[in-house]
């Protein structure tokens, strides 16, 4: 939100004579021309404060934001369509399931991105992520399915326990030399900020408009495979090779 502090004074606006004789008669041309001579106000001790308060940008012009979105969330735009947000319990729960996916999404993009980067270059030889499922590991798939299921859902339960109850689950259950400081929900400190990041409103900010460019981007790199058969970066070195003949245009004609 920004604030704008003013002081409200009479102001004096006068139009010229000559201007106003041409507009009553009609003979001012097309191009209606006023000259208004401002007055400048004497310093009243009568003069009194106020705040202006403006709304930050809606995604559509024009259309008013919902009731329930003022502006005062990250990345609130007035973006609710379907009214899913109108309830405050589903808004806080929407909030955070946002930010931590937004937040796999750019672990997701990176991790996707940079090992096709660097095997392309010969500084890596390990499998491009829509082949990465196909590698030998320390145990198979299903039993590694089971294992990150059983992760996630106990990561899950307490980060709803935290939403519910902020500051109850900032003692870690199995390290108890670990223990986070009270902070705001979805922004944690202690040893998941080694670097001491204040959650600032900037910061906020920028960390959701990446984490919705970054869920955008992993959809695109899907699809983008689904229709090509190959990773980003090799559409994108196609692209480079011929660019007026390797277009989107043209992968959907034949497609």
């Amino acid at each position: 939100m920004a604030t704008v502090t003013t002081q409200a004074s009479a102001a004096v606006f006068r139009p010229c004579i000559n201007s106003k004789s041409r507009f009553l008669t009609g003979s001012s041309s097309t191009k209606l021309n006023r000259e208004v001579s401002l007055i400048r106000p004497m310093a009243s001790p009568s003069a009194t404060s106020f705040k202006v308060e403006a709304k930050k940008g809606e995604w559509l012009p024009g259309l008013a934001s919902p009731g329930y979105l003022t502006g005062s969330l990250p990345g609130d735009n007035g973006f609710d369509p379907l009214g899913l947000a109108e309830d405050p319990e589903n808004l806080r729960w929407y909030v955070q399931a946002e930010l931590v996916n937004g937040r796999w999404a750019m672990l997701g993009v990176v991790g996707m991105l940079l090992p096709e980067v660097f095997t392309s270059i010969g500084i890596l030889n390990v499998p491009k992520w829509y082949d990465a499922g196909k590698a030998e590991y320390f145990a198979s798939s299903s039993t590694l399915f089971v294992i990150e299921f059983i992760l996630f859902h106990y990561v899950e339960i307490r980060r709803w326990q935290d939403i519910k109850n902020p500051g109850s689950v900032n003692q870690d259950p199995i390290f108890k030399q670990y223990s986070l400081p009270p902070n705001e929900v979805g922004y944690p400190g202690g040893i998941f900020n080694p670097l001491n990041f204040a959650p600032t409103l900037e910061a906020k900010e920028k960390e959701i408009a990446n984490g919705r460019l970054a869920m955008l981007a992993f959809l695109g790199f899907v699809v983008q495979h689904n229709v090509t058969g190959k990773g980003p970066f090799d559409n994108l070195l196609q692209h480079l090779s011929d660019p007026w003949h390797n277009t989107i245009v043209q992968t959907l004609r034949g497609y």
